[in-house]
């Protein structure tokens, strides 16, 4: 397979796919300054004609600029799921997902497109989690809370039961969530406040 991206983000999600035996030929970057990562080929601007039928993850952990990377390549898509995260075989998830290291989600869960489920975070039963959405390490979603497309829930952050966050907010490291956030917004605190919006 191939990356994109070589960022820290990447190296972690290379040691998922090398604990899962599979191989990476190399990372496309923008970057002209970048030439390897580790033993890997920093090759330069994605190409179609290089990568044509071989599976793509984007390696970028800026939810925006994912979206944005993945709007513009033509390419097929595969997940990173670490052998030490625990996913029930009920769950469903999209392209491009990363699983990292003792994540666990719960059953009737439905993961989007490029999500990253980060190290030791849970998702419990009937989540829905929406495109380009990074749930950081060990945060904390309960039963049945819906995430929107782009948001970032914080490090730490706990979401209590049937909590519904809409697209694109941030939700800050040990917040606690207690009630619905719309899109956009920006919620630090326990309980978790709105200190920016739009």
């Amino acid at each position: 397979m191939f990356l994109f991206g070589a960022s820290g983000h990447a190296k972690v999600v290379i040691d998922i796919i090398e604990q899962n035996g599979s191989k990476i030929l190399g990372i496309f970057d923008d970057d002209p300054n970048k030439k390897q990562l580790w033993q890997y080929p920093v090759i330069g601007n994605y190409s179609a004609h290089k990568a044509e039928h071989i599976p793509c993850i984007i390696t970028v952990g800026n939810n925006a600029i994912r979206k944005k990377i993945a709007q513009k390549l033509n390419t097929e898509y595969c997940n990173a799921l670490h052998p030490a995260s625990v996913i029930d075989k009920r769950v469903k998830i999209g392209r491009g997902t990363v699983v990292m290291a003792s994540a666990t989600i719960n059953a009737d869960t439905s993961i989007g497109n490029h999500v990253i489920i980060n190290t030791s975070s849970s998702v419990d039963h009937d989540c829905v989690i929406h495109d380009f959405v990074h749930i950081a390490p060990n945060a904390t979603l309960c039963g049945g809370v819906a995430v929107g497309e782009g948001t970032l829930i914080g490090a730490g952050a706990t979401v209590i039961p049937l909590v519904k966050i809409g697209k694109w907010c941030t939700i800050g490291a040990g917040a606690v969530i207690v009630s619905d956030i719309p899109d956009n917004c920006k919620v630090v605190g326990n309980p978790g406040k709105i200190i920016a919006n739009g």
